[in-house]
């Protein structure tokens, strides 16, 4: 069986640390596979360079059937040939069939995560997770690599603390990404004072059967449990600094209102923001589109992570949400506002760069980096 062994006995540079995987690619699976965040997953993984995916992990429903007879698939490209037959089994560590697993993608929801994926980082697993059960935990590393990958370095803490041989990495809430990765470039070069976001939310982030039709069709709710306070405060972890083994939050005010609207994928952002030097908006429009920290990298899932568009009336879900395969943040009309100094507006696919995308890429960069 391989092993990732860190070396215990040091809280040095992660970069320092020995790591025994001597293959190209690592052995994978899915937990909860079969929902919506789960069959993006699939299609990433499915023919992924890095990654070979051994394993499909769903609910006792759902063990033991073929993946194709396991899940009502709503994607709108079939289920990948080499995928479709595997046998789902279920959600437990000691499964015969994660044996020799590295790594393991969560798209478990929360409750689920609470109680799993403790179980997998203590087998020795290292769990890119999309839930956000440990997001805010001071030991669990809260990462978008475009903007704070140092914070992985808290894994070595992670593990020592908690005597896992493995390690829970998370990514951030969806809207939380289209945000921050918008906000990083003009905090680096202006600061931050105040942000404020207005979301409008497509429907898929609340899972297939999140959200009734009779609910959304022509309307719109402006309310989505724990969304604002997700936003408000994981924001500021992200954009924090790493000193001397714990995150030292953002030091700026970041307010949000989240509505939930009748799309189907993209999650648009109306962002106002005030800046500590002051910013006319063609220098936060420069500063966006030179943002681009692991281009020479060659991730798999990589795309430049912020792409600007002129047109007065874009970005829009139906055009931009699949910019980069859905892994680019589209952001346009950037303009002076009245009140704050700049405000624009951003849109991201939420089931892919916001949800499984993101712990992909989290999972690339970290074997790019480290192993």
């Amino acid at each position: 069986m391989k092993t990732i062994g860190f070396h215990r006995d040091t809280h040095k540079d992660i970069k320092e640390t020995k790591l025994e995987i001597p293959v190209n690619f690592t052995h994978s699976i899915i937990l909860g596979a079969t929902g919506s965040v789960g069959q993006r997953f699939v299609q990433l993984l499915a023919e992924h360079p890095m990654f070979e995916l051994t394993a499909l992990a769903a609910s006792e429903r759902s063990a033991g059937k073929k993946y194709k007879d396991a899940c009502y698939w709503f994607q709108d490209r079939d289920i990948p040939e080499n995928i479709k037959d595997m046998i789902v089994v279920p959600t437990d560590p000691k499964h015969e069939a994660f044996e020799d697993v590295d790594i393991v993608f969560s798209a478990l929801p929360s409750d689920l995560a609470k109680k799993f994926e403790p179980e997998f980082a203590k087998e020795g697993k290292l769990v890119f997770s999309n839930a956000s059960a440990y997001r805010m935990e001071e030991d669990v590393p809260l990462v978008i690599p475009e903007v704070n990958a140092d914070h992985l370095e808290l894994i070595e803490i992670q593990r020592e603390k908690r005597g896992w041989d493995g390690a829970i990495i998370t990514n951030p809430n969806c809207s939380t990404i289209c945000a921050v990765i918008t906000l990083k470039p003009i905090m680096d070069k202006f600061g931050l004072e105040a942000v404020f976001i207005t979301t409008l939310q497509a429907v898929s982030g609340a899972g297939y059967n999140g959200v009734p039709s009779m609910a959304i069709l022509d309307n719109l709710i402006p309310f989505i449990k724990n969304e604002e306070e997700k936003m408000q405060t994981e924001s500021l972890k992200l954009l924090g600094t790493l000193k001397d083994g714990k995150v030292e939050f953002a030091n700026f005010k970041l307010s949000a209102s989240c509505n939930r609207v009748p799309v189907i994928d993209g999650h648009t952002e109306s962002i106002f923001v005030k800046t500590k030097e002051g910013a006319e908006p063609e220098e936060i429009k420069e500063a966006m589109d030179k943002f681009d920290p692991l281009k020479d990298l060659n991730l798999p899932t990589y795309a430049k992570p912020i792409v600007i568009r002129e047109e007065i009336d874009r970005p829009q879900p139906r055009l931009d949400r699949n910019t980069g395969k859905g892994m680019s943040i589209v952001v346009g009309r950037i303009r002076k506002d009245p009140i704050f100094d700049v405000k624009y507006t951003a849109l991201e696919h939420n089931t892919i760069r916001g949800a499984a995308g993101a712990s992909v890429l989290n999972a690339e960069y970290f074997v790019k980096k480290y192993l």
